[in-house]
């Protein structure tokens, strides 16, 4: 019983402190978008169409490199800033994938087993897919759907009146002083810190005691025996351990029996949704939306893991060394002539 209480402790404390200082870095360019980011802007500058404009949300991330701790906040910002509802879903689900600080550590995480850049290609390319794809989903769901019946007060854009008028001196005439922008900035990044880590303590609550019951060994033994289910097991062991996007991959890699396809399940769904993700979203987005996110997510990511498993699976880790001594141990054996 005490070692129970340990490890949950041990594993409380960890998430929690992985992940706190990226809340911190979210809340701060929360702020400093809040602050300078004019209200009208990205309203002009993205497309109509909602193709172009999901690509352009789930390419964000090569702009704003965020873990998905502290991107929750950022997309809240960007929503009240007039960023479509399906464009900010997909920077929300890609952007801690597509970054090149992830990519780079799945490199370094992979590359002594001889498929780092393949596994780059394919985190990258799947993840991708799979949040537009739900980004896509949400915009349908919009169109059928008022978005104040999506989105929580404090995630809704503000309403405005067909009365009200936008004067575009008015920000030429209203200049703040510095000091009063870091003020502003200094008390949105709180308000927002205080906001959010409410809900991450009680997500890393909850992956803590469901983290607890899991032992990995059972995955490999799983991987061995019956392959295919080790893609949900995978993807479950994702929602539960709440890693953060850049450490993540070095835990998938440590799984050298596991398949490359279940990796990759892991390794596409975690920065999308986990326990502690799934608390954060309460803050910004009502049932019915987390709900269709939830369903895109894992149907995709379950859909594209086992088509890569029918048609790419190499042999990793200890599975790759055995491969390639074998042919050395058949001629030592072999009789002389």
């Amino acid at each position: 019983m005490y070692q129970l209480v340990q490890d949950f402790i041990l594993n409380f404390s960890s998430i929690l402190w992985e992940a706190m200082p990226f809340i911190v870095l979210g809340a701060v360019v929360a702020g400093v978008l809040e602050e300078f980011l004019p209200q009208q802007l990205i309203g002009k500058i993205m497309p109509k169409h909602p193709i172009p404009a999901v690509i352009i949300g789930g390419l964000l991330g090569l702009i704003f490199p965020m873990c998905e701790c502290g991107i929750v906040v950022v997309m809240r910002r960007l929503l009240r800033k007039g960023l479509p509802l399906s464009s900010c879903v997909t920077y929300m689900l890609a952007g801690p994938i597509v970054n090149l600080v992830v990519l780079f550590s799945t490199y370094v995480a992979f590359g002594p087993h001889g498929i780092g850049w393949q596994m780059v290609a394919l985190r990258a390319g799947i993840g991708f897919v799979v949040a537009c794809g739900a980004g896509l989903v949400v915009h349908r769901l919009q169109q059928k759907s008022n978005i104040h019946d999506l989105l929580t007060d404090l995630a809704a854009p503000p309403k405005i009146s067909a009365l009200t008028v936008i004067d575009p001196e008015e920000e030429k005439i209203v200049k703040k002083p510095l000091l009063q922008r870091f003020g502003n900035i200094a008390s949105t990044a709180m308000h927002d810190f205080l906001d959010i880590t409410v809900f991450l303590i009680l997500g890393a609550l909850l992956a803590a005691a469901a983290k607890s019951f899991i032992a990995p060994d059972d995955l490999t033994l799983l991987s061995r025996e019956m392959p295919l289910l080790a893609i949900p097991a995978m993807m479950l062991l994702a929602v539960v351990m709440c890693l953060c996007s850049e450490a993540d991959a070095f835990v998938a890699a440590s799984f050298t029996e596991m398949s490359v396809s279940s990796k990759i399940s892991f390794l596409v769904l975690g920065p999308m949704l986990d326990l502690k993700l799934l608390m954060m979203y309460t803050r910004v987005f009502k049932r019915k939306l987390i709900l269709t996110i939830v369903t895109c997510t894992v149907i995709q990511t379950l859909i594209f893991s086992l088509i890569l498993h029918a048609f790419y699976n190499p042999a990793t880790g200890s599975a790759a060394s055995a491969t390639t001594t074998a042919p050395t141990n058949s001629v030592a054996t072999d009789p002389p002539k």
